[in-house]
């Protein structure tokens, strides 16, 4: 064993048996033990780059370390220096400094000096770094396009599948469909979207919850890349008239990964969109939802009792789920048997039986729920109620001894009653079997490395006057930077900001009588609830995120 493999060990982020496996396909292909952990996924390069730095003893270089202009090499030619991961640095006495993504590769280095005749030393960088330095000093349309700019993109009624299949296969769309996914998940991106325009592709990542441009390759490579996306997902690359859902299990960045995968004809082509779910990452534990003390107590309450329904409001992508999954997680043992049916199921949680919706072949939300309640669990979760049979089907379940877990797509938690009286149910059913309601939203978490205070401010007067006096007063509030570690964002992750209201005596004569949300709500407030956005500024007042990040996520509420 050599001493790099040694230290790749003792790094803890591969194992003997990826080594074995990784010296498999390095003797079919003759590439370097670097530039496979990466390629093959089993190491990050933000993991990987350190280990390579002790080991050739060579500082790691940051992208804003690279020089503003190249030296002049006549005698390389800049295609050379793509295909390599190589970028010249400096030249001076004899000396050639380059940057390198794989420092193991000693031709490339022997092929320089020859060719420059001058001794090269090297620098480590990231790969992604050394290609934008080169886009930067040569101008010439970046080491993607240039790699792949030998697949044709055909008009629609030039394709076939077997073309189609052809191109998808090629190394180039490989390697561009791979580091598209690598980097998004570098950048904690939840989705990918892939979306063909009349002149450009464009590639946008959503991270914390808002989406940004990245760098999209050529419009002549939709197809190629798009059939290489359904390809991996397993669906029919050859209907590109209707919408299409799959599913991609990869490893990659030495991570455990899942990608569901949507396509959708438009006018200019089939738009995708791929939904990121690290097995690594996820986290189920209700603590670091961000959940206040005086609110996580209640509702872990709430989750200890043996029968009623329990409900988790709010819009798309507000983290209803994770709470949900959190719950469960909390209450799961082994003397109690807890089934889900989910649309999808997102995560898989150990020791539940989890059931995914298949409305084509008639198992709906309705059909699953009544099936689960002949199996005698103690525990149920509908992953939502969308209509009347679903919620009485549910209610009635609550009502026979069974704990109910479910979510609507409501504004704030008063709403949720109003909306189930609405699709039909019985007031005197609701009131006998709702045990409480969570409202949340995501907010984005300032990043701690570069956020600056702000001192007073016109509007903190005006917030301090609207809240129930369930937040603290704002006297200074904090503003977004920017920095590496957030990627000029001045936000890293996320947490939530809640509006708790457990279903007490009061409640339950509100809803008997009918009651508007409005009332209802002014009734919860009047007994100690927290608004979701007086939630946001006790968050605001902790230093935890922004004034505006706030009001952007309850302006509906």
């Amino acid at each position: 064993m050599t001493r790099l493999e040694e230290m790749l060990l003792e790094s803890g982020k591969v194992s003997k048996d990826d080594l074995r496996r990784i010296q498999l396909v390095q003797q079919k292909r003759g590439e370097t033990l670097e530039r496979l952990l990466v390629e093959l996924g089993f190491m990050s390069e933000d993991d990987l780059l350190p280990v390579l730095a002790e080991y050739y003893r060579a500082p790691l270089l940051s992208a804003r370390e690279f020089p503003k202009q190249p030296p002049a090499l006549s005698s390389v030619n800049p295609g050379f220096l793509r295909q390599a991961r190589v970028c010249p640095l400096t030249s001076q006495d004899g000396e050639l400094t380059i940057a390198m993504a794989d420092p193991g590769d000693f031709y490339v280095i022997e092929a320089l000096e020859k060719a420059t005749k001058l001794e090269v030393t090297i620098r480590i960088a990231r790969e992604r770094d050394i290609l934008e330095a080169l886009r930067i000093y040569y101008a010439e349309g970046g080491a993607e396009g240039q790699e792949v700019s030998d697949v044709e993109y055909l008009e629609d009624d030039q394709e076939d599948v077997q073309h189609l299949r052809d191109m998808a296969s090629e190394a180039p769309v490989i390697r561009l469909v791979n580091m598209l996914i690598a980097r998004a998940m570098e950048q904690r991106a939840s989705d990918i979207h892939i979306e063909p325009f009349e002149k450009e592709l464009r590639v946008r990542y959503r991270i914390d919850g808002i989406l940004h441009d990245v760098d999209a390759p050529p419009r002549k490579l939709q197809a190629a890349l798009i059939s290489r996306v359904k390809l991996m997902a397993k669906l029919n690359i050859a209907e590109r008239r209707l919408p299409q859902d799959g599913r991609i299990k990869l490893r990659m960045l030495g991570r455990e990964v899942d990608l569901r995968v949507s396509t959708l004809p438009t006018l200019y082509g089939e738009s995708v969109v791929l939904r990121i779910l690290d097995r690594s990452s996820i986290n189920v534990s209700l603590e670091s939802l961000g959940f206040p003390k005086d609110v996580l107590s209640d509702f872990e309450k709430l989750i200890a009792q043996p029968y009623g329904m329990i409900l988790v409001t709010g819009p798309t992508g507000s983290g209803k789920t994770t709470t949900l999954y959190g719950a469960l997680d909390k209450i799961n043992s082994p003397e109690k048997k807890i089934i889900t049916i989910e649309d999808p199921v997102e995560y898989q949680l150990n020791g539940v039986n989890q059931i995914h919706v298949k409305a084509q072949i008639g198992l709906t939300f309705a059909a699953g729920l009544r099936s689960i309640v002949r199996q005698d669990p103690d525990v149920i979760m509908v992953g939502e109620i969308r209509d009347y049979e679903t919620a009485e089907i549910a209610i009635q379940s609550a009502l026979t001894g069974h704990l109910v877990f479910s979510t609507l797509h409501t504004n704030d938690a008063s709403g949720a009653v109003s909306r189930l009286l609405e699709m039909g149910v019985e007031d005197y059913l609701l009131a006998s079997s709702l045990l409480g309601v969570m409202a949340q939203r995501l907010v984005r978490n300032l990043c701690l490395s570069c956020r600056r205070p702000v001192e007073g401010g016109a509007s903190l007067p005006q917030i301090n006057q609207q809240t129930n006096g369930h937040a603290p007063e704002l006297t200074a509030t904090y503003e977004a930077g920017e920095c590496e570690d957030c990627a000029m964002t001045g936000y890293r992750g996320r947490d939530g900001i809640f509006e708790f209201l457990p279903v007490d005596e009061s409640i339950r004569q509100l809803i008997l009588k009918r009651s508007s949300a409005d009332i209802i709500k002014e009734q919860a407030v009047s007994r100690g609830m927290r608004p979701l956005r007086d939630d946001g500024w006790r968050k605001v007042a902790e230093g935890g995120t922004t004034v505006a990040e706030v009001m952007r996520v309850t302006q509906d509420a």
